[in-house]
């Protein structure tokens, strides 16, 4: 006889447990229990069947694998909870029966953990358990870096400790030094949550959100709590992530912190890197084995005649023992490959393979000196700028330490990062001509500077993300700006496009209406009136040619079409005669009345071609119909909001040429 199966002991009551059931097993709190849960990556499961899995007469709410409850069992976390747990009986316990100095004591001693023991427990086995590889760590860094960021642009609470705030700083700050050096930055996109940065890891892209730098407002219905341990598991990936990525590309790590100048928002500027590849005072060092290589003069010397003589073959000229001696000679045809330089002798000096190319994206700034203005986002306008080569970046002192140079009027300064609107200087009757204050004043807000570029941020974010500079002309002061689209969405055929121009993109109807709406907007109640009959005329002739099928009966509705619209106009003008007025006689340009009629036709058509379709559709399956259905829902939704841009745009070009009239 077989085995009777028991009910809750087999299937899927035997594979789901409730969260009561869970936190019982494991003998723990439940904060300590959800904590657990987040740092190793288990979360709730729906069962198919709520009432199968559900041993007790009360609805259970949240279910959990029971195998990832056995897994929890044999974490050594559990026994430091259970510590700290005791530690806080023996506290209460000392409160319970007066004696205050007991109680103090524990306190004492669990505040020093070096020389009581209070447990301390670390994450570093489980960011080791839940990514086995450093690849995996990397393509998880989203949340991590977004949340970071956050919480170091949170301001300090009792939810939120200042010391967290202070560690996640230091963090991104490190994280943003990798990219600087690595030049691994890609693309940023500036919107309405904040600005967006996607850079290139070990072959994965990795996109995180930085939020302004504006003063945040802490509500009350956020749950800090947890968003908290999120946090704590957060710094420690990012340290373990920070530490590989430095020396993955021979820097020490962690690098140089200095305090005082990060209390003076120095930020970026307060941590200096160390390590081999890296420039000290425009020259970089050959290091091996720790110790700095001792250069050849002579091999130096010749060194230097071959990088001559590339550079005069790069701007086509001969050398000087060429010109010497080939003037009848030919010149021969330049060639693609560049020389290799390679010690010639032990001891030589080791050269970076020479790039004549201007495409590369990691020198974009690299030749020129910014000042930023104070009302410019430095931070981030920093942050990229060195991200894309530029080592010469100013700004005001009162944006913090670390600018290259906080006079506004170093010759050095090649382009000024501005985003002031343009204010008129009054005339003045005594000199005669009146000029704005950008070059009439010499000491002001507004002032500019001759040989200087001026542009606004947006010109710095168009250019990184086309890898080319951009027209500094577009993005001048008081100018209108380019659209800045977002680089990581990927334009698709027939769809809006902001930079393409408006009568490009525009079908033949929505032309013929464009241009429809030009010719009888000044003509008045009249003209209106005109089209309106136009309109239910063009009607009525659709609903003709709905019965095209039906031959002699066409004619025949004409005749009657004909006779209702001649009874339409007695009745309006015995209506106008009662009233004592005068009809007005309708008259119809010949140009709208051209386009009214292919408007029509183009209508006509189109009705055509969906009837065309309502019989093709006819001809599929159920399941094949309702698939095209739902695709051309979705493609009439993106085509009603392309509709709606380009009305919008219609609009704005309209106001705009109005104004310049």
């Amino acid at each position: 006889m077989a085995k009777i199966k028991k009910k809750g002991q087999s299937g899927q009551a035997k594979n789901y447990i409730t969260r009561t059931q869970a936190v019982k097993k494991l003998q723990l709190s439940l904060p300590d229990f959800r904590k657990l849960c987040i740092w190793k990556g288990i979360y709730p499961r729906e069962p198919r069947n709520r009432k199968k899995v559900s041993k007790s007469a009360t609805a259970s709410t949240t279910f959990y694998y029971t195998k990832d409850i056995q897994y929890l069992q044999h974490e050594p976390l559990l026994q430091k909870f259970r510590e700290q747990k005791t530690l806080e009986k023996k506290i209460s316990r000392a409160l319970g029966r007066g004696d205050v100095s007991d109680a103090a004591r524990l306190e004492r001693n669990a505040a020093r953990p070096d020389q009581t023991g209070k447990p301390r427990y670390t994450l570093n086995h489980v960011v080791r358990e839940r990514y086995p590889t450093f690849i995996d760590a990397v393509r998880d860094l989203d949340d991590c870096l977004s949340m970071l960021f956050l919480f170091a642009n949170l301001p300090s609470t009792s939810s939120v400790p200042a010391k967290m705030i202070a560690r996640c700083e230091r963090l991104c700050l490190e994280f943003q030094h990798y990219l600087i050096t690595s030049h691994s930055l890609r693309k940023s996109f500036l919107s309405i949550k904040g600005i967006y940065y996607q850079a290139n890891i070990m072959g994965e892209d990795v996109l995180w959100l930085v939020p302004y730098k504006f003063n945040q407002r802490v509500v009350g219905d956020i749950d800090f709590r947890i968003m908290g341990t999120f946090i704590e598991f957060y710094m420690t990936m990012l340290s373990f992530v920070n530490y590989r990525l430095y020396t993955s590309i021979g820097l020490k790590y962690p690098p140089k912190f200095d305090q005082t100048k990060d209390e003076q928002g120095a930020e970026l500027a307060a941590i200096s890197i160390e390590g081999m590849n890296i420039a000290t005072d425009g020259e970089t060092k050959a290091i091996t084995n720790g110790e700095e290589q001792q250069i050849d003069p002579k091999v130096q010397a010749q060194v230097n005649k071959l990088v001559k003589q590339l550079k005069d073959e790069a701007n086509g000229e001969k050398p000087d023992e060429e010109m010497a001696e080939g003037d009848e000679e030919e010149e021969e045809k330049p060639t693609d490959a560049l020389d290799k330089f390679e010690p010639a002798a032990p001891g030589g000096d080791v050269l970076l393979q020479p790039s004549y190319s201007g495409n590369d994206p990691s020198k974009l700034f690299s030749n020129f000196t910014f000042f930023l203005s104070r009302e410019t986002p430095r931070q981030s306008l920093e942050f990229i700028l060195r991200a894309f080569g530029c080592k010469r970046i100013g700004w005001d002192s009162v944006l913090g330490e670390g600018a290259f140079t906080t006079d506004e009027s170093d010759p050095s300064i090649t382009h000024q990062i501005f985003d002031r609107p343009v204010v008129q200087a009054a005339m003045d009757e005594a000199e005669g001509d009146g000029e704005d204050n950008q070059t009439s004043r010499k000491l002001g807000p507004s002032q500019r500077y001759p040989g200087r570029i001026y542009v606004q941020p947006q010109w710095v974010w168009d250019s990184v993300n086309d890898e080319e500079l951009k027209s500094p002309e577009l993005y001048a002061p008081g100018a209108a700006l380019p659209p800045h689209l977002s680089p990581f969405v990927k334009p698709t055929q027939g769809q809006y496009d902001p930079t393409i121009p408006l009568e490009e993109q525009q079908t033949e109807g929505e032309a013929l209406d464009a241009e429809i709406e030009d010719a009888t907007e000044g003509q008045g109640e009249e003209d209106s009136e005109v089209e309106n009959d136009m309109d239910v005329a063009s009607d009525n002739d659709d609903e003709e040619d709905e019965d095209e099928e039906d031959g002699p009966e066409e004619e025949e509705e004409e005749e009657e079409e004909e006779e209702e619209d001649a009874a339409l106009e007695r009745q309006h003008e015995l209506e106008a005669e009662i009233a004592g007025k005068t009809l007005k006689s309708k008259k119809v340009d010949p140009k709208t009345k051209a386009k009214l009629d292919q408007k029509k036709a183009l209508e006509r058509k189109k009705k055509e071609e969906e009837e065309d379709l309502e019989r093709a559709k006819g001809m599929l399956s159920k399941k094949k119909r309702k698939l095209f259905e739902q695709m051309q829902y979705t493609n009439n939704k993106k085509s009603a909001e392309d509709m709606k841009l380009k009305a919008k745009r219609r609009k704005l070009e309209k106001e705009k040429a109005a104004k310049k009239a």
